[in-house]
């Protein structure tokens, strides 16, 4: 078991507490996806507005990953069903503004940064994102792949609009014709959680069509790196292939309505061929404080840990020296200390996948506890 499965294992059995979260780290400015052939379509929100089939609601200039640029803003006023889409049309979509256009996808994997805003209330926002095989010009859909909530936590939902070879819907979100795959299993991360508001998470997801004629469809979650929730043996679309994975929508929409005024952003949307992962950082990352602020007069430190090198502590790869009114830092060796491996270095190892973790430091008496490990990236390659 890696350090960060130990550690995240450990958090689920503790009492929940509001500890420090690190919002965010500061990414590097060009990011591989945005020049990566594999990549259908990429969106940090901060050029001149991309063109997308449906756009609703706009950017948030003041909230961004990495503490700068702009962000897609989801509005959810008391009562409402809340206010803010993108969708995303590519391949053999039969309609919609199209990118890569005329070629067929049958494996796709998405990406989104997700914040909620600070006590964040009444759970899991219903609808987050999905991909779907649009199969006409009026939007009957062969099949559907939902991250929706249930509960605090994200689940799969997927759904087939196929009989045999033959599409049966004859429109978008065709109930009555669709037929449901189950809604499981639910993802660990209470993302939707009131103690696990104020920072950015990343979510992915998967799928895979199954061959036609076969039960070998896949659908898969991962949240801040781990995967959390993953469905095999799927028959997404019987033995019809006239059409392929073509169409991914952020959403905003919650049935039962908000109970209170609230915000949700969205940052950093990536649809690719192949798995994306989270953010690229520089191997010396600036660390942004998210989360409940310290107590007065207390300050906060912050460990990184090499998420892949498993073995309790000794993947610890720098610790922080107390840090006291800034909240950001540098990991390097004058705001601390590099351990394990890499020992009396100046920055961490290139193209390496790290987690962070941080807590209040300064209280008189016991040492206040830990964050779970979270907010993972990978260095820069050189």
């Amino acid at each position: 078991m890696t350090l960060l499965a130990a550690c995240l294992a450990a958090a689920l059995l503790a009492p929940a507490e509001r500890t420090p979260r690190i919002d965010s780290v500061v990414p590097l400015a060009d990011q591989p996806q945005a020049v990566d052939p594999a990549t259908i379509w990429y969106d940090d929100f901060d050029g001149p507005e991309k063109q997308y089939t449906e756009s609703q609601g706009g950017l948030d200039d003041r909230v961004g990953f990495g503490g700068a640029g702009r962000s897609m803003i989801c509005r959810y006023e008391k009562g409402q069903q809340g206010l803010g889409n993108r969708k995303v049309f590519f391949g053999d979509s039969p309609t919609g503004r199209v990118v890569r256009k005329g070629e067929t996808f049958s494996d796709v994997y998405w990406r989104v940064y997700v914040k909620h805003q600070p006590g964040w209330a009444g759970g899991g926002e219903a609808k987050l994102s999905r991909i779907t095989s649009i199969a006409s010009p009026g939007w009957a859909q062969a099949m559907i792949g939902h991250v929706w909530s249930t509960g605090e936590t994200l689940t799969l939902d997927p759904a087939s609009g196929v009989r045999g070879d033959r599409v049966v819907t004859t429109r978008y979100n065709d109930f009555a014709n669709l037929r449901w795959l189950g809604n499981r299993p639910a993802a660990r991360l209470p993302i939707s959680a009131a103690g696990e508001s104020g920072w950015w998470v990343c979510v992915e997801a998967r799928v895979k069509l199954n061959t036609p004629g076969e039960r070998d469809g896949l659908m898969q979650l991962w949240i801040d790196g781990r995967l959390e929730s993953e469905r095999t043996g799927l028959d997404w679309r019987g033995r019809y292939e006239e059409h392929g994975l073509n169409a991914v929508f952020l959403e905003s929409y919650w049935n039962d309505g908000s109970p209170v005024d609230q915000t949700r952003w969205l940052d950093l949307f990536v649809i690719s061929t192949r798995p994306i992962g989270p953010v690229v950082a520089p191997r010396r990352p600036v660390l942004l404080l998210g989360g409940p602020a310290p107590e007065p007069g207390t300050g906060w430190e912050a460990e990184v840990a090499d998420v892949d090198a498993g073995g309790g502590g000794g993947a610890v790869a720098w610790r922080s020296r107390p840090i006291a009114g800034p909240t950001r830092v540098m990991v390097e060796a004058a705001t601390g200390s590099f351990a394990g491996p890499l020992a009396g270095a100046v920055e961490l190892a290139p193209d390496t996948r790290y987690a962070v973790r941080v807590r209040a430091a300064g209280r008189a008496g016991s040492p206040a506890a830990w964050s779970d490990w979270h907010q993972v990236f990978r260095t820069a390659n050189q």
